[in-house]
């Protein structure tokens, strides 16, 4: 699948990943709107990594145009 073919999917609450990476990574997911220290936060993509925890994830123009993005249960 294509990144704009995974979109709508992420802004349902699905995760996702590209299958060529192939590594620690476990998933991508979108974290919705929410308040900290009572200021928006703007929706933003969170990658899950094996041993590292989470960190925020900005799609490169690979990942953009990659066809290899599938949904993970």
């Amino acid at each position: 699948m294509t990144f704009e073919d995974v979109l709508p999917k992420l802004k349902a609450g699905k995760k996702v990943i590209r299958s060529g990476w192939g590594g620690a990574e476990l998933y991508v997911k979108l974290v919705d709107e929410s308040t900290h220290d009572g200021e928006t936060l703007n929706p933003y993509f969170l990658i899950n990594v094996r041993g590292e925890g989470y960190t925020m994830f900005t799609p490169t123009v690979c990942d953009i145009l990659a066809e290899d993005w599938k949904v993970v249960e």
